[in-house]
């Protein structure tokens, strides 16, 4: 989704540059949340869904559970996109690419996490 915004942002489209980056800090939110079996993860699962207010409390958590502000950071620039990007059309390409660091080290970030949770789980099998 990262390359997919900063392709959007090369075509000059901030607002779908600004939905793809909203939407790859909504999915790692959700991977994180359900990787730490935090209680907004529990409660998605039991209701079928996910709503703004519930993964704004997970990035929270998460953030007070893993002791760093990027996942709190990031997911404040992203419903940013999503509200003044995408819904709104308020954010210039430029106002976009100043996410894009902080978007991208959360992906990394969740990648790790959950390659490590892998690794974990084959350890257990062997």
């Amino acid at each position: 989704m990262v390359q997919g915004a900063k392709e959007e942002l090369e075509r000059g489209d901030a607002v779908q540059a600004s939905e793809k980056l909203y939407k790859a800090v909504e999915e790692c939110s959700k991977v994180l949340a359900c990787l730490h079996d935090i209680e907004e993860c529990k409660r998605a699962r039991e209701e079928g869904e996910w709503w703004t207010r519930l993964l704004a409390k997970a990035a929270r958590r998460l953030s007070s559970i893993l002791g760093s502000q990027l996942i709190i950071d990031a997911w404040s620039q992203g419903f940013d996109l999503h509200v003044h990007g995408f819904h709104e059309h308020g954010l210039s390409k430029e106002d976009v690419e100043i996410s894009l660091p902080v978007v991208k080290k959360l992906v990394e970030y969740t990648a790790e996490q959950l390659e490590k949770e892998i690794k974990r789980a084959h350890e257990k099998e062997a």
